[in-house]
């Protein structure tokens, strides 16, 4: 794909783009309303229960077309789906690490643009609830429930990348209660992420197994990548992303680079329409899937990364990093507009060829929801808004 060199054709198809999410969550509002949905199945979104962890992104994306469009229609279904949740909260047991995704994209969305009380009430239960799930012998926030994750084995000491995202939740209630222990609790992940999750070269282990008692890393595990020493393409995305973050609350300049290391491996492996097959070292992409979820979670890592680099120094090179990230961005994301999207009624979702979870042989080149809601933050950030709810 050639590079954008008129920032006036830049700005048509951002702006064609983002017209086109506004009429597409406008129609989807009258077809899912304030339900939870995942993957789009013949056209059409599924249902998932209130505790799945892609509850809070289609209430996440009414909060992100509302904050621009101030369509009370959006407001008001999101609240709807941010009270529906209350039944997760309540029933508790089935609560996991996910909790960030949930509650991030609905209570914190309505606390920071609408500074409800009860959303913050809300946002910060599940925070201690995320803050109890931290092992103190592994440093690692233990990753799914005792009837959930893999096979039979035992859950306990099992951690994977994707919590990195959301680490930002306990960031987001320290800064909100003056309270440092969250923040020690995030910051302790995030160094083992650093430590046991990505390689030197940048690319990311999706699971690793701890000994619960001890804390003692036993071994990486494949997860949804191809194999335990492949590099899961959303892994990754999440792994850019959520150190970003991290680095954003805390300034800790290791989490800066730890987030540049993934972006650079990142992007050093895409193929020419910037779309990453699912798994980077897969031994044969002749018909392997692409993920466009991938592709969108990293735009809007890359986006904030190119932010922090040029807030954290002044000079040449950083300026030049910070422009190289952000154009990579740019790329990502109209090839995922003129290639991935779909505009009309064929399907509720917006970017179709996703992969959910290839090696469980579910959702695989499907519409979904996750990959929708980071396509739209991160137009809206490429389109100048700079606040996000993470």
């Amino acid at each position: 794909m050639p590079k954008i060199e008129n920032l006036n054709v830049a700005q048509n198809w951002l702006e064609e783009a983002w017209q086109g999410v506004v009429r597409k969550t406008t129609r989807a509002n009258s077809a899912i309303g304030a339900g939870f949905v995942h993957a789009s199945r013949s056209g059409k979104y599924d249902r998932i229960l209130p505790h799945v962890w892609t509850a809070g992104f289609w209430p996440g994306i009414l909060w992100v077309v509302y904050r621009e469009t101030k369509d009370e229609n959006l407001r008001e279904t999101a609240e709807k789906c941010e009270h529906k949740l209350d039944e997760a909260i309540d029933k508790f047991v089935n609560l996991h690490h996910d909790v960030g995704f949930i509650w991030q994209l609905t209570s914190v969305a309505n606390y920071k643009l609408n500074g409800n009380p009860l959303s913050k009430v809300r946002a910060l239960k599940v925070a201690s609830w995320l803050a109890g799930r931290f092992n103190v012998r592994g440093k690692f926030i233990r990753a799914w429930n005792e009837d959930s994750g893999i096979g039979t084995r035992d859950n306990a000491g099992l951690a994977i990348v994707d919590c990195t995202m959301n680490l930002s939740l306990l960031l987001w209630a320290s800064a909100e209660t003056k309270d440092p222990r969250y923040r020690h609790i995030a910051a302790e992940h995030a160094d083992t992420v650093l430590r046991h999750f990505v390689r030197e070269d940048g690319s990311c282990r999706h699971i690793v197994a701890f000994d619960p008692d001890t804390g003692e890393m036993l071994e990486a595990l494949a997860g949804q990548g191809y194999a335990p020493d492949s590099a899961w393409a959303r892994g990754a995305a999440w792994a850019l992303y959520g150190l970003a973050l991290c680095y954003r609350y805390t300034k800790n300049e290791a989490y800066l680079q730890g987030s540049r290391r993934v972006a650079d491996f990142f992007l050093d492996n895409l193929p020419g329409d910037r779309v990453p097959y699912w798994d980077f070292r897969i031994p044969d992409v002749g018909r392997a899937p692409k993920d466009s979820s991938a592709a969108a979670v990293a735009a809007g890592g890359l986006l904030l990364l190119a932010e922090l680099i040029e807030e954290s120094s002044a000079g040449e090179s950083v300026s030049t990093a910070s422009f190289h990230y952000e154009e990579q961005a740019r790329r990502i994301l109209e090839s995922l507009s003129e290639h991935y999207a779909v505009w009309d009624d064929r399907d509720e979702a917006i970017l179709l060829h996703g992969t959910g979870n290839f090696p469980a042989a579910k959702n695989i080149d499907a519409g979904l929801i996750y990959g929708d809601y980071f396509y739209i933050e991160a137009l809206a950030k490429l389109r100048g808004q700079k606040e996000t709810f993470w």
